[in-house]
């Protein structure tokens, strides 16, 4: 019974021809379906269908989508969360494309997250026989897969413990304004597999996105992806760099409509018993931008 991985990040644009030039040249994704003006895109090493879908209608995340291990864990995670107090709805296979039955829940931060076990296989790019590293015909960056999200939340502590308490997350790093028994939390960066996060927050206006990652191979691979950016003229917010928190590489930039997506390589494996990290308020520049240890007042405003 688990949590697998992030699955799919669901958003809103001002302009679908932009989405499609963002996400598709400059990121290389596949589009895979288009659905009455909706796009949905696959990543080169992703088996199901997409990963990314953009809808027209303004900015900002619609829902994100997790996949379990198994579909009888749709019935305990959707009776964990009711008793946690979250408002939950059944979905079912075909409400969303390629995606089968599944629960849908608001979180206390009014957050909409989908659960499911089933999406239509497709496939990655190099197969499964005697795959090559990676294909000849990568377009852009070449983005291999997704990796994780960052959202914002007015408690954070609530979210951490509906993450913890309902789907089994567990907490690698947490920004506290002082660490001791009455610690306010600031953010968390919680893993359900091994990565250093499959989802973040940070304390925000509640329903909104800060950004959301694509993994790649290494720091030359970030630093290709950010000539590529100034290329296609794409907005950079910051990087690239370092993290402190999952000492992961970065680069921040904005799709068309004004999402954050981030490039990220690096950070470390997480296991069930990995110990938590602390870092302090004091500390939050170094914990988020390691090597300049200074935050764009763009990095923590701006939110969708």
């Amino acid at each position: 019974m688990s949590v697998m991985r992030l699955g799919y990040v669901h958003l809103r644009v001002t302009d679908t021809d932009q989405a499609r030039s963002h996400y598709g040249d400059t990121l290389g994704m596949r589009l895979t379906a288009e659905r009455d003006g909706t796009l949905y895109f696959k990543a080169w090493d992703e088996y199901d269908h997409h990963s990314v879908v953009v809808e027209p209608g303004g900015v900002g995340l619609v829902k994100l989508g997790y996949k379990v291990s198994r579909s009888d864990d749709l019935d305990l995670f959707e009776r964990r969360a009711q008793h946690f107090g979250c408002l939950t709805e059944r979905m079912s296979a075909g409400d969303n494309l390629a995606v089968g039955d599944g629960v849908r829940v608001v979180l206390p931060s009014d957050h909409v997250v989908e659960l499911y076990h089933e999406a239509e296989l497709v496939g990655t790019e190099v197969g499964t026989l005697n795959p090559a590293p990676f294909p000849r015909h990568l377009v852009g960056v070449g983005v291999p897969r997704i990796d994780h999200a960052a959202i914002t939340a007015a408690d954070p502590a609530t979210l951490e413990r509906f993450f913890s308490e309902v789907l089994d997350f567990r907490p690698a790093e947490r920004l506290v304004a002082d660490p001791g028994p009455d610690e306010a939390l600031i953010g968390s960066w919680m893993f359900c597999g091994n990565t250093p996060h499959d989802i973040a927050f940070l304390q925000g206006a509640n329903g909104k996105l800060h950004h959301f990652a694509y993994l790649l191979e290494d720091w030359n691979a970030i630093r290709h992806a950010g000539d590529l950016f100034s290329m296609d003229d794409v907005p950079v917010d910051v990087g690239p760099t370092r993290h402190g928190i999952t000492r992961g590489q970065t680069i921040y930039f904005f799709d068309p409509a004004g999402n954050r997506n981030e490039v990220f390589s690096g950070g470390y494996l997480t296991y069930p018993d990995f110990p938590t990290i602390t870092w302090t308020a004091d500390k939050l520049a170094q914990g988020i931008f390691y090597i300049g240890r200074e935050i764009k007042d763009t990095f923590t405003s701006v939110v969708t």
